[in-house]
């Protein structure tokens, strides 16, 4: 088992190449530790050269909204109003604290992505 830090895009893929190798070995295995090291090796990677942006509100609110069949106006006892509801959706009037805290308690929605910065309406 020769296994080195991954420097570069090269390294990046000999070491996906390796999982790939590696991916049925039985638990408990010198193959299954290797495996699990060239796993976190590339995880971690992946995390410095293709870190993952944290979602827009407004965005995360809307897919939510769509997963969970939520109309604007069962946002209503989150938000307060029709008014903010329209608003926050179309970006006129940012989420407050308590819209934020009563969204996360109320309908469980992430409150990493109700503070992310929102992306600002062109």
């Amino acid at each position: 088992m020769n296994i080195e830090l991954i420097h570069t895009e090269a390294d990046y893929q000999a070491a996906l190449r390796r999982i790939r190798a590696l991916w049925e070995a039985e638990p408990h295995t010198p193959q299954a530790d290797e495996l699990e090291i060239w796993s976190m090796l590339v995880n971690k990677y992946e995390e410095e050269h293709f870190p993952i942006e944290e979602p827009d509100p407004i965005e995360y609110l809307k897919i939510r909204m769509e997963e969970l069949g939520l109309s604007q106006e069962d946002l209503v006892p989150y938000m307060g109003n029709k008014g903010n509801v329209s608003k926050v959706l179309n970006r006129k009037r940012s989420l407050s604290l308590q819209m934020i805290r009563n969204l996360h308690r109320g309908l469980n929605l992430s409150l990493e992505a109700l503070i992310a910065e929102p992306i600002q309406a062109g």
